[in-house]
């Protein structure tokens, strides 16, 4: 367990690359049995741990994730992230070039609740997604990019970058000439709004090195 910042109303952690955020029909190890046996062990914990849920990141993907502790923090982080006043950023490494340096995407996205598949249709039939990136390097085939995420729809990383004809490296989903490895995106930074202090927590875990052939410097 890598925490990246803890007290009593929250805990942040590293959530490694192909571990489930929930329990599932797997029944491989997950992030919140890890977390609350965590706290349990930590404080002598008697009894069940209680720990809160407010967000996800895909089982292939590692990086920062936020737990609350309390009750009240779980309502105020999930209103915090409801009205946007959580920040996300990514790093990834695309398969090809975007055009432009930095630029803002904006799609709508509809998912396949029978394939688990999303993909960019019309305003009628999605969600409004937005991101923004910025590259940070390339090797003349790839670049890794670092992105802002305004929306925190289902796949929409790599949706928003697959339908540009640039999918993430290794995106066994979304990517059709991707190499075996383990998807290129990580979750390298978090910004939030204390649930009960007035002051902002910002936490980092940077993606193993070297990543996907890049080293991750922000």
């Amino acid at each position: 367990m890598k925490v990246l910042y803890e007290d009593n109303h929250v805990l942040c952690v590293d959530k490694p690359a192909n571990i489930p955020v929930n329990s599932d029909e797997t029944g491989d190890t997950d992030m919140m049995s890890l977390c609350r046996a965590y706290i349990k062990e930590k404080y002598n914990k008697p009894g069940n741990v209680w720990l809160g849920l407010v967000h996800r990141l895909d089982r292939p993907v590692g990086g920062c994730m936020v737990f609350a502790r309390t009750s009240k923090a779980a309502s105020r982080l999930s209103e915090s992230i409801r009205t946007r006043k959580v920040s996300k950023e990514y790093v990834a490494v695309l398969d090809g070039i975007p055009a432009k340096k930095e630029d803002v995407l904006e799609d709508y996205l509809v998912k396949n609740s029978r394939t688990n598949m999303v993909s960019v249709t019309d305003a009628a039939h999605g969600k409004f997604c937005r991101l923004s990136y910025r590259i940070l390097d390339t090797d003349g085939k790839h670049a890794l990019v670092l992105i802002h995420l305004d929306t925190g729809r289902p796949h929409q990383i790599r949706v928003q970058f697959a339908s540009r004809h640039m999918p993430l490296v290794c995106d066994q989903r979304y990517n059709p000439h991707a190499r075996k490895g383990q998807i290129a995106l990580w979750a390298v930074r978090l910004s939030f709004p204390h649930p009960t202090q007035n002051k902002l927590i910002t936490v980092t875990d940077l993606p193993p090195q070297p990543w996907h052939g890049f080293e991750v410097k922000l």
